[in-house]
């Protein structure tokens, strides 16, 4: 497989994180439960990205894994053609 992820989705996923909880965001794509790994990257190269929430509350995670600031969303689906 290749160590290219795909676009899970063309929009960012909301998730309500608790403070101090690490959440493992999935960097390949493939997941069935995004924008959190489910095991899908096996076999691509690629690996989760453990993500420690600083506070309690709202925040965005990137679905299309363009974003410069993994794992959170940039904004950078704006510029993913159609």
């Amino acid at each position: 497989m290749s160590e290219t992820p795909i676009a899970a989705a063309r929009s960012p996923i909301p998730a309500t994180v608790v403070a101090g909880k690490t959440y493992y965001w999935c960097s390949c794509g493939r997941s069935a439960k995004q924008p959190f790994c489910d095991g899908a990257h096996k076999g691509t190269g690629l690996s989760p990205l453990a993500y420690t929430a600083e506070a309690d509350g709202e925040v965005w995670f990137c679905a299309c894994k363009a974003t410069a600031g993994q794992p959170l969303c940039d904004g950078s689906h704006n510029s993913i053609p159609t």
